[in-house]
């Protein structure tokens, strides 16, 4: 779906004549007052139920969608760098979400990939996007992709992304990250050519700090291609633009080209608690594919105590979030899952068990992942721990919300203790054989066992 030219340049102009707001006042008055007003508004406060982390309640996902909508309006997006408010009636909203596919595919070939708006307990599969774009260095690249493009469960490919190129570190808006662009591009193609898996669809640039990875490395020749990938365009908190995402937008708009829009908002931040954040998650879902025309994308939530999304609060909103959406949208809604132990630990698999599967049953198109102890370690990603929350998420379509619910609360309890202290774990070359992609004795007995017990749970993995 190309991007419609006069939607584009509306956005740029606002971003220049819209209404002036310094960042402090929206972050300080504007975001809180006006979601706490429409938490009143809508009956909200107080909603969270952590007892019951899997939301059922389609009612309550209705109204918080109604305060998204709300939320969305009042207040637009703000561009931090002209310190202007880019704002959209209801109507163009709506037009908007009517605009956005209900279907679309990525990659090419036997490897093509269809993202279809699902509804919550879906039996249809979602699409499994990974890794997240944590950082590797540059030696583990194509091993690490490689093994993870070796997973069957795999549908497209993100990241990882560098923090040095050729031993020169990666400085944000430098030379360098242009050239880090083209780089993952042409690393990418190796690793999945040695996969097998030469036509995946990708997301573009994980290494791109600002825009000059995508400038870099997207629509170029031999870098990431219009026809068949996607620009990833992350918006700061709480609902955020910038030029650097403007520019990617542009970028995308002269390639003839599409769009993922992402954010996430805190709990506990300036959207408030879980029920706050959840609104915020919605209005900002709702104003990405406004303002940058997306096909693919959301807002999600992150617990700022945790600094991950696998707790009772944060799965309650998550599921909300994407309940929200499901219901009054048909959007093909993407999300991460914030995990935050690292690999070869029995938590790692928990958190992904239970994420996984509220996402699935809660009407997700698709998720990117995973974020393999917050995203905070170089080189502290593994197949075997995709391979696994691949597995749950896609046989756990079709469960109910109120078995998923009675699942999650079997297994919660198993790392909950443990969110404010994850357990590191191990990196790649630490629990992997780097030549031959097999998992150690140890990695691979963890997962046997926890596969065991979430199959003794209720998550049909046998």
């Amino acid at each position: 779906m190309a991007l419609d030219r006069d939607r584009l340049m509306q956005v740029l102009n606002r971003a220049h004549n819209g209404p002036v707001c310094e960042t402090f006042k929206w972050d300080t008055e504007i975001i809180p007052q006006t979601i706490a007003k429409n938490l009143v508004n809508y009956d909200l406060r107080g909603t969270c139920d952590p007892e019951n982390p899997v939301n059922q309640d389609d009612e309550l996902a209705d109204r918080f969608f109604q305060a998204g909508m709300d939320t969305a309006v009042e207040v637009g997006m703000l561009c931090i760098d002209t310190q202007r408010r880019i704002t959209f009636s209801r109507e163009e909203i709506e037009q908007a979400m009517e605009a956005a596919p209900v279907e679309f595919t990525l990659g090419e070939g036997d490897q093509k990939s269809v993202f279809k708006h699902r509804t919550f307990e879906d039996p249809t599969p979602p699409v499994w996007v990974c890794p997240l774009s944590i950082a590797v260095s540059e030696d583990l690249f194509v091993p690490i992709l490689e093994g993870i493009a070796r997973v069957p469960e795999v549908d497209c490919i993100e990241g990882p992304s560098f923090e040095a190129i050729w031993g020169t570190k990666i400085r944000a808006g430098s030379p360098f990250e242009m050239l880090a662009g083209k780089r993952q591009a042409d690393l990418t193609y190796e690793a999945l050519r040695r996969a097998g898996r030469e036509g995946m669809g990708l997301y573009a640039v994980g290494t791109a700090p600002t825009h000059y990875g995508v400038l870099g490395g997207y629509g170029i020749p031999g870098g990431y291609k219009p026809e068949r990938d996607i620009v990833l365009l992350l918006s700061p908190v709480e609902m955020k633009t910038s030029y650097e995402s403007l520019h990617k937008l542009a970028q995308v708009y002269n390639c003839d080209g599409i769009t993922y829009g992402g954010s996430w908002s805190m709990i506990g931040g300036y959207a408030g608690g879980p029920e706050g954040s959840t609104v915020s998650c919605i209005a900002c879902t709702l104003l990405l594919y406004t303002a940058y025309q997306a096909s693919n994308g959301a807002s999600f939530p992150y617990d700022l105590q945790t600094m991950g999304n696998c707790g009772r609060a944060a799965q309650w909103a998550l599921g909300t979030v994407f309940q929200a959406l499901s219901r009054n949208t048909h959007i093909c809604a993407n999300s991460v899952l914030n995990q935050t132990a690292g690999p070869a630990t029995k938590m790692l698999l928990y958190e992904s068990a239970v994420g996984m599967m509220n996402l699935t049953v809660s009407g997700v198109t698709s998720c990117t992942g995973t974020r393999t102890a917050g995203g905070k370690y170089t080189n502290y990603i593994t197949p075997l721990e995709v391979k696994f929350a691949g597995e749950v998420f896609k046989k756990t379509a079709g469960m109910s919300r109120e078995e998923a619910n009675d699942i999650a609360n079997k297994l919660i309890p198993l790392y909950e203790d443990q969110l404010g202290t994850p357990p590191k774990g191990k990196s790649f070359a630490e629990c992997y054989d780097v030549e031959t992609l097999e998992p150690t004795d140890e990695w691979r007995r963890i997962y046997e066992e926890v596969k065991d017990e979430v199959i003794e749970a209720g998550i049909p993995l046998d």
